[in-house]
């Protein structure tokens, strides 16, 4: 475990925001977004307008106030605004439908949803059904039936003095979805930003003032920590940008803000690596990617192949590792001058890991187990889910739910999963989600998803469909399934594959046998 040394009173928004201006870094850069740059100083004055205006709204300490914005400057002043004024800020799942931003405000009993304006037709949808929500504030655009953040943030001061916090009070939630029936609000507190920054971001990265990072999806513990507090914690400035990562899009962000950190993920990483190789051959000259000192991969599985091919056109060192909502980031990791491909990497230090088998006991090295992490940063509790807290939470030690094999040298290797769930695009998915989504096409009487590795071993949802006696299998009512799946669920669960059969496999107590689905796709694949 890190010594951090905090006091006993202490707020994360001043630790990470007014500390920067009070050390001298006042006019460094601290965001950039779009043709903006902010400093510290600007980003000191917009928090505290943030903390005024919930104040000013009726929040108080320990409220929650969900957060449902694109990766903008408004969700670092609403992020650090809300944890200086003694509230706890909710980053939400900005991919997620309408029926889960209502679970998110009723579970966490939100009285302040700050939302951006492409968001809204979602939450009209179920507005009347927010039990605990008082107030909307939206950003961007004008909307006479909710609050403008601009309008809101004009009318109060720049002034605004931490709430008397302490390093233990809760700071922030993120929502799990390692539930495949519900999601989890892990609470997190004002000293887990801290050890992350110090365990990670200074220990493996060495990070400092002069980093630049590029990242996306604040909503995420990965990107939170990647684009918010890491630079934040060091001094250093990040880049925001909102638009969709399209290969060729990110390129030119990587060109025209020039960071010395790239966090993304395996999926970014080849579709990046194929732009690149592809403009070269016809004749195309890209400007060059030279300010990069490394590339962070993390989410999902990182094949040799990917990290090959991103290495030849680019040049740049990609560290991989792998962390959980729960967690707070990144726990373990490959490296500088020492990775192993295939492999998640060694454990951070301030972090400590056990493998055991069903049982409960240790395993040794070279044998599969299921892995439980203890460190500074574990969020304490999952809020009103005390069985599922008992369950995974096991006094210090976390239950991850992943399976891994530990090396000789102290290297990790993901083997699978302990239940059903994917991680697709590194976002968690339940297959069952899916199939509920399946099942309410009116063609399909039956459904089950698993997972599949493309060629490029990222895993993506593959379904198998029983259809209803007057349906009929056709290219056509794939692409009509799959489509329907896109308007039910998030863009990003949808089945990439699918294949119609007579029956979907089952024990006799009726529990789907995935293993067998498994073979036959590779069966499907020979």
């Amino acid at each position: 475990m890190l010594n951090l040394n905090l006091p006993r009173r202490f707020n994360a928004a001043q630790y990470f925001v007014d500390r920067n201006v009070e050390e001298g870094r006042g006019e460094r850069p601290a965001i950039f977004f779009e043709d903006q740059t902010y400093t510290y100083h600007e980003v000191l004055e917009k928090v505290n307008r943030a903390a005024n205006m919930l104040r000013n709204l009726g929040v108080e300490m320990e409220n929650r106030v969900m957060l449902l914005l694109r990766d903008s400057p408004e969700m670092i002043f609403s992020f650090f605004g809300a944890i200086k004024s003694g509230a706890v800020p909710i980053p939400t799942n900005i991919l997620m439908k309408s029926q889960d931003f209502l679970y998110v405000l009723n579970d966490s009993r939100a009285k302040v949803l700050i939302v951006d304006s492409i968001f809204l037709p979602e939450i009209e949808k179920i507005r009347d059904q927010a039990t605990f929500c008082k107030k909307i504030v939206v950003v961007g655009g004008e909307d006479p039936a909710h609050l403008s953040f601009d309008q809101l943030m004009g009318q109060v001061s720049s002034d605004f003095e931490p709430a008397e916090t302490t390093c233990d009070d809760p700071a922030f939630w993120l929502y799990s979805g390692r539930n495949p029936e519900v999601l989890m609000g892990a609470v997190h507190h004002h000293s887990h930003m801290v050890y992350c920054t110090e365990a990670y971001a200074r220990g493996i990265l060495n990070m400092t003032e002069e980093d630049r990072v590029l990242g996306s999806f604040l909503f995420f513990a990965y990107g939170l920590g990647n684009s918010v507090y890491f630079p934040f914690g060091v001094g250093g400035a990040t880049v925001l940008i909102n638009h969709r990562p399209t290969p060729d899009l990110m390129y030119e962000d990587l060109v025209k803000y020039r960071p010395t950190l790239f966090f993304t993920v395996p999926t970014l990483l080849s579709a990046l690596a194929d732009y690149k190789k592809t403009c070269r051959q016809e004749g195309r000259n890209l400007p060059s990617v030279d300010s990069l000192r490394a590339c962070i991969s993390s989410a999902e599985i990182l094949s040799p192949e990917v990290y090959h091919r991103f290495r030849e056109e680019f040049g740049v060192e990609v560290l991989d590792g792998t962390g959980s909502t729960e967690i707070c980031h990144i726990f373990l990791s490959n490296r500088f001058g020492g990775v192993k491909l295939g492999s998640t990497g060694k454990v951070v230090p301030g972090y400590r890991t056990r493998l055991i088998d069903e049982d409960g006991h240790p395993v040794s090295r070279g044998e599969m187990g299921h892995l439980l992490v203890s460190g500074g940063s574990t969020a304490s509790v999952y809020w009103n889910m005390r069985e599922e807290t008992k369950r995974n939470m096991l006094g210090e030690w976390f239950v991850t739910g992943d399976r891994y094999l530990e090396d000789e040298d102290g290297f990790y290797y993901f083997r699978g999963r302990s239940d059903d769930m994917l991680r697709v695009g590194g976002k968690w998915l339940a297959p069952k989600e899916v199939e509920n989504a399946l099942n309410q096409h009116p063609a399909v009487a039956e459904s089950a998803v698993v997972g599949h590795q493309d060629k490029e071993d990222l895993i993506k949802p593959y379904a198998f469909i029983v259809l209803k006696p007057d349906c009929f299998p056709s290219d056509e009512l794939k692409d009509e399934i799959k489509a329907f799946v896109k308007e039910k669920i998030a863009v990003y669960k949808y089945p990439r594959w699918i294949d119609f059969i007579e029956a979907i496999p089952k024990t006799p107590g009726g529990k789907v046998q995935r293993f067998v689905l498994q073979e036959k796709i590779q069966g499907l694949s020979c």
